[in-house]
């Protein structure tokens, strides 16, 4: 695709999303706006914008809500504001408390404030914030996330003898391409997720796995989702689920800070890089991806972003 095609996809997204800002906006909607996968879409439309749609959909939604607030101050009506609630509400906030809490952090003033106060012109909306482009100010403020999301902490575990239980794709490389392979939110009982969180036998949560070349049948995808359960399981295996025997092994933990849940993209983002160019050889060990899959755990941001990957000592 050439950049025009891509900017008209994008554009098409933009419309959509311009048109249903007060309106539940999800990935498939997205998806069907753009003519594309939900993963294809979303990479375009980063691509082009340097935002994600749901990054794109908040900023948008914080901008008209608070134009709304000064509406009628700007015009000189004399008529009382529009509550805080209802423009929450309006623009798809759950609460006058998650809606305030988004526009100080944008805006650096509470939405009540903002409504109240006597001159607009102390008070306009940051221009980044108005501008689609990618600005320095932009690319500054997720240096600054990088070093905040530094990794905080790493360590080797132990892993015993034991089996894999585990939903293949049949070409993803990631999440993303994951669920848009599946297209089926995590919540629904016939997920992939949801059947592995059922695995009562389980020994730890379910991971997103990148699995190795010889763990990985002809026709299959890189990423899959799975839980280890003991080497002795001899419970069911979900129908269209695998499994495989896992040896002994070490792997290197690293964890990275808590963050904000509004952060979760450039958090996680960020956490990932800095792992990348972690060297185990610091530790005395290298990366034997061989013997175990990198594995993944649902990123939440009271704990940071978890990756664990196997290694041998040198």
């Amino acid at each position: 695709m050439n950049k025009q095609e891509a900017s008209l996809v994008v554009s098409h997204i933009q419309a959509y999303i311009q048109a249903n800002l007060q309106k539940p906006i999800t990935a498939s909607d997205i998806a069907r706006a753009a003519g594309y996968s939900q993963y294809h879409a979303s990479r375009l439309f980063k691509e082009e914008t340097g935002l994600s749609p749901f990054e794109y959909i908040r900023q948008e939604r914080l901008v008209n809500a608070a134009r709304t607030l000064r509406r009628d101050a700007e015009s000189g009506n004399k008529t009382e504001p529009p509550k805080v609630l209802d423009v929450a509400l309006d623009y798809v906030f759950d609460s006058h408390e998650g809606f305030t809490r988004a526009f100080a952090n944008a805006f650096g003033i509470t939405p009540k404030k903002y409504t109240s106060y006597p001159s607009p012109k102390g008070w306009q909306i940051p221009f980044h914030f108005l501008d689609r482009q990618k600005l320095r100010k932009l690319e500054l403020e997720e240096l600054k996330m990088k070093e905040k999301t530094a990794i905080v902490f790493v360590q080797i575990m132990e892993r015993p003898a034991r089996k894999l239980i585990l939903r293949r794709s049949k070409n993803a490389s990631d999440y993303f391409e994951y669920c848009d392979e599946f297209d089926c939110p995590e919540e629904s009982p016939d997920a992939p997720w949801s059947i592995l969180c059922n695995i009562k036998e389980a020994l730890h949560e379910p991971v997103g796995l990148w699995l190795p070349e010889n763990m990985r049948p002809a026709g299959t995808g890189i990423y899959a989702q799975g839980v280890e359960v003991p080497a002795n399981y001899t419970g069911e295996i979900p129908k269209d689920f695998d499994v495989i025997d896992l040896a002994p092994c070490k792997l290197m933990v690293f964890q990275g800070e808590p963050y904000d849940d509004e952060q979760f993209g450039k958090a996680v983002g960020a956490c990932m890089e800095r792992i990348k160019e972690f060297n185990p050889e610091v530790y005395g060990y290298k990366y034997a991806y061989d013997i175990a899959p990198k594995m993944q755990f649902a990123p939440m941001g009271w704990r940071g972003y978890i990756e664990m990957h196997p290694v041998a000592a040198i």
